[in-house]
């Protein structure tokens, strides 16, 4: 059956139908597994009583062999259908096709959010000295900053034409050999992000959203994203939230704190303090550069969950976070965690928080496991003392055997 968008949320039946792509490269080793996973863990929390329909589309390496195309228009129609789905890892054509599948699929279905929610699991070897104060929720705008793909190759003629109506219009100079991007940041497209981070904080009881910005320098876009989200949160939260700037004492209780922070500060605090932060809402590049760094401090991008959604019409696309890993592709050595966690996020969207909290305890169970044995994935093998590596089916099967 399929899952549908009703004035309450998301329907979800018993036996949903879920498209699925593999994905190129590692996805190979890490689906086959994830997907025994999320079975099991249907399977604990409800019985017969729920499971899922997995059905496969194509996209990427996958898709042009059996079809000649990158991403089929068939695969866009069944997300669309069903509205929930999840993926491995993409490669991105060179030369030829889309720029991005990735963000192909992200704009095409208006997926304006990517939630990335980044905490430290115990066992896990990390490259800093207290990775447990690192539990955040990143709200990443997805459609458009940088990643809108409005750009302008260097010395070409229409290049040109734009740099002189620049210099007429505008009084800018722009050397002439330059390549253009265009950085589109819009009042609607701001304001329902950080509606979306608000609405998380609130529900999920978070103590703070912080905006995330470098509205010091650019003004009108990323300035303009601190100042509309802001009259938005007074505008629609305005007994919920409270800024941090009117704080004299304690934070009045029940209230949400709405924090802002300079990009480069930010980057700088993440490290220093981490536990200051709780949701953040941001812009789409320095989304995918925090989002980065925060996983790295947790234990790698490998175990970093991601979710592409629009939360007004309910499509999802939750993934695995990292490349495709061509190098160790098929050799079944790659760390599952990524697209399993996102897995759990996928759960915990349709609302089976029970099968969520399985994998969750499963898998951080697993991992405490491994550290103690020195038995660990092998991305994780240089950071942990003579650690032997383990296989991607062992450690799924260790998730499962832990539940």
């Amino acid at each position: 059956m399929k899952i549908t968008m009703t004035d309450k949320g998301l329907r979800v039946p018993d036996h949903p139908v879920i498209p699925f792509i593999e994905g190129d490269g590692v996805g190979c080793d890490i689906w086959p597994v994830a997907v025994d996973i999320f079975d099991h863990a249907v399977e604990k929390a409800y019985g017969s009583k729920r499971s899922v329909e997995w059905k496969e589309v194509y996209a990427g390496g996958k898709a042009h062999e059996k079809t000649g195309e990158w991403l089929p228009s068939e695969t866009f129609d069944a997300i669309r259908e069903y509205l929930v789905a999840i993926k491995g890892p993409l490669t991105t054509p060179v030369g030829e096709g889309f720029r991005s599948i990735n963000v192909t699929l992200r704009q095409g279905l208006d997926l304006f959010v990517c939630l990335r929610p980044v905490k430290y699991y115990p066992g896990v070897p990390s490259p800093v000295r207290h990775p447990e104060r690192v539990d955040m929720v990143i709200f990443r705008e997805n459609t458009e900053d940088l990643y809108a793909g409005l750009e302008l190759p260097a010395e070409d003629g229409k290049t040109g034409m734009v740099i002189d109506y620049f210099k007429k219009e505008f009084g800018w100079v722009i050397k002439p050999d330059s390549a253009l991007g265009l950085k589109p940041i819009s009042i609607s497209g701001s304001e329902r992000l950080v509606r979306e981070a608000i609405r998380y904080a609130i529900k999920h009881g978070r103590r703070s959203v912080t905006l995330v910005h470098k509205g010091n320098i650019m003004k009108h876009t990323e300035g303009g994203f601190l100042r509309w989200g802001y009259e938005l949160a007074r505008r629609e939260f305005g007994d919920q939230v409270v800024a941090e700037s009117e704080i004299s004492g304690e934070v009045p209780e029940g209230k949400i704190v709405m924090k802002n922070v300079i990009v480069d500060a930010f980057l700088q605090q993440i490290i220093l303090t981490p536990d200051q932060f709780d949701v953040v809402a941001t812009m789409n590049l320095n989304g995918d550069y925090i989002s980065d760094a925060l996983a790295a401090q947790v234990g790698g991008i490998g175990i970093a969950p991601g979710g592409n959604i629009n939360f007004n019409t309910g499509h999802a696309i939750f993934e695995a976070t990292h490349g495709t890993a061509p190098q160790i592709a098929g050799k079944g050595i790659a760390n599952p965690g990524s697209l399993v966690l996102s897995g759990k996020l996928m759960f915990e969207y349709l609302g089976w928080n029970e099968a969520a909290e399985v994998i969750e305890k499963g898998f951080s169970a697993a991992v405490l496991k491994g550290r103690e044995e020195k038995r660990v994935t092998s991305d994780m093998v240089p950071f942990l003392e003579n650690a032997r590596a383990v296989s991607t089916k062992d450690f799924g099967r260790s998730i499962i055997d832990c539940m």
